[in-house]
């Protein structure tokens, strides 16, 4: 009770001081009674409001900016804020849109002046000034189960970087050819992409069980499915030639996967940093598209894509026929022998820990 008195008295005395201020126009003493307020109590959002319009008026941007932001956040932490406070958290809102436009508007304009702009920076540059200006989102590695530090931060890979593409890309027409006759006689191989375990509480994913993601596994579970020696050799042997993991009960991993018009695989993560993942374009129609991280790019049929799926992706057929492509991973470049010997090891750990 006493320390409770304490505190009644303390924030009657800065709501005195504040309003004694304010009739005497006095903004030094307005704002030390606003600083004592906050300091008194963090969570209050209204003294970190007041103190942002103080310094709005004071024409002091750039602190009024922070304690809005400071506010936000508080009032996000908070979970129920009074009705009092909505208007001036608008504000807030309003303000920092509008400051931050102001500040790109600033940046751009001053790069311009000397001759830095978005034609003649280089990509990472330009991505920067991207994010900087807010344009852009800042989209990180994100794996929901194993994060291995120090690896470059990159969406996408070329291509170019892969000496084993081209002859992986010149078996395209016989992999094509293989998924056509599978279709044709073994349309039972395709079966939901996102399935549940029985021992296990169903994903929250809107496509769980459904057949607009299908899946005809190649590799599955670190083994070759039965009966795909016989159904897809071409498309086995292409697979020979990528770096792919080797962990017994888990990888190599490679499917068909099919979307149906109108699917939309919504944005996720990928388990691992440690991969990347493949794409070998088989038929594509118009209107399918790939997002990663803050690029998107279109599939063409025979070109691989090269990604890292622990950046926030996802993938759409907007088109009138089904997409289909061979997916597959890949060891990470960036991640040595010793390394890929270990982690292999640490992953073979983990499923041995799972199945006890």
């Amino acid at each position: 009770m006493l320390r409770y008195g304490w505190a009644m008295t303390q924030q009657t005395t800065w709501l005195d001081q504040l309003r004694d201020a304010q009739r005497r126009g006095d903004a030094v003493a307005e704002g030390a009674a606003l600083t004592t307020a906050i300091r008194l109590d963090r969570g209050n959002i209204a003294a970190i409001l007041a103190m942002a319009e103080l310094q709005r008026r004071l024409q002091d941007d750039r602190a009024a900016a922070t304690f809005y932001r400071l506010a936000l956040g508080t009032a996000a932490n908070a979970g129920s804020v009074p009705m009092s406070l909505h208007a001036g958290l608008e504000r807030a809102e309003q303000f920092l849109v509008a400051s931050e436009r102001a500040f790109a508007d600033h940046l751009l304009g001053q790069l311009r002046n000397v001759g830095i702009d978005a034609r003649t920076a280089t990509p990472r540059v330009a991505e920067a000034l991207r994010m900087l200006a807010g344009e852009q989102q800042v989209y990180l590695q994100q794996p929901s189960m194993f994060y291995f530090p120090g690896l470059a931060q990159r969406p996408f890979f070329n291509r170019s970087e892969f000496e084993w593409v081209p002859a992986l890309e010149a078996a395209t027409d016989a992999i094509r050819d293989e998924l056509f006759a599978l279709i044709d006689n073994a349309s039972d191989r395709f079966g939901p992409y996102v399935t549940a375990s029985p021992d296990r509480p169903p994903p929250n994913n809107p496509l769980l069980d459904k057949p607009d993601w299908g899946a005809a596994w190649l590799w599955k579970d670190g083994a070759v499915v039965d009966g795909m020696e016989t159904l897809c050799p071409a498309a086995l042997a292409a697979l020979g030639l990528a770096p792919q993991p080797v962990i017994p009960g888990r990888a190599p991993l490679a499917l068909f996967s099919r979307l149906t018009p109108g699917t939309h695989i919504q944005p996720h993560y990928g388990m691992l940093n440690t991969r990347l993942i493949c794409h070998l374009p088989l038929v594509v129609p118009a209107g399918c598209g790939l997002r990663v991280g803050p690029e998107t790019r279109n599939w063409r049929e025979g070109e691989l894509v090269i990604f890292d799926d622990s950046f926030e992706h996802e993938a759409w057929n907007r088109g009138t026929s089904d997409r289909t492509i061979m997916l597959f991973e890949i060891w990470r470049p960036d991640i040595d022998a010793d390394e890929r010997e270990q982690l292999t090891r640490i992953f073979s750990a983990i499923d041995s820990y799972a199945e006890q």
